[in-house]
């Protein structure tokens, strides 16, 4: 029993734990790239979302097979309904709507709600397998805990960290080169520009270069 439950966890902790948060990161750095960049996240992230999808039916599986599966406990309950969920995400996965159509909006709202959904409440209940596992061979879970706690948090702070260091490179050479100083206006499209303000502006007449005016001119100034 005790190494049913261990293979359980494994299998829970590479799915929930660790696959679908890292999909959740690939896709989102597609989205800044282009081209072949941004085919290679994609399909990045449909081989973890696909391989964790298999995994956690495993688990499920043998969790069926060699549990007593009463449900009258938190663990049971969220991974009933993960387990539920995460299929139906799989499915709306599939039935992506070519890029264009009126209903991509709604099909991405759902993809993405049903998504994050599943990722954060699978945490979470690997949290509480691993607190059902210390109550059912009163075991120390500690240091797993910290290991998972350490591992989700580096996750997210490589998916807050993206957002963030493009900005940072564009503060770092706006403040490099420019100094914080708007550059003098020396273009000569600039300086026509200000000489048409200032003769509209001020009634200043201002010489046409290159050119003298002819007498035929002069008649009808």
């Amino acid at each position: 029993m005790r190494s049913h439950i261990k293979i359980h966890g494994i299998l829970l902790w590479a799915s929930m734990g660790f696959l679908m948060p890292v999909g959740i990161l690939t896709i989102r750095m597609s989205i800044r790239e282009t081209g072949t960049k941004a085919k290679v996240f994609f399909y990045l992230h449909l081989f973890f979302q696909i391989l964790s999808v298999l995994l956690s039916s495993i688990g499920a599986v043998l969790s069926i097979k060699n549990f007593e599966n009463s449900f009258n406990n938190n663990h049971q309950r969220l991974g009933l309904v993960l387990y539920a969920v995460m299929w139906v995400q799989a499915v709306v996965g599939f039935l992506r709507p070519p890029r264009g159509k009126k209903r991509r909006s709604t099909w991405y709202f759902v993809h993405w709600l049903l998504g994050t959904s599943v990722t954060l409440v699978g945490i979470i209940n690997i949290y509480t397998g691993l607190r059902a596992y210390h109550h059912k061979t009163s075991r120390s879970t500690t240091i797993w805990t910290i290991i998972f706690t350490a591992e989700i948090s580096f996750i997210a702070f490589l998916y807050l960290f993206q957002d963030k260091w493009e900005y940072m490179q564009k503060q770092g050479v706006i403040l490099g080169n420019n100094n914080d100083v708007e550059p003098p206006v020396t273009t000569t499209t600039s300086v026509v520009q200000v000489m048409i303000a200032e003769r509209d502006n001020e009634k200043i007449l201002v010489p046409e270069p290159c050119g003298k005016r002819n007498a035929l001119k002069n008649l009808f100034d």
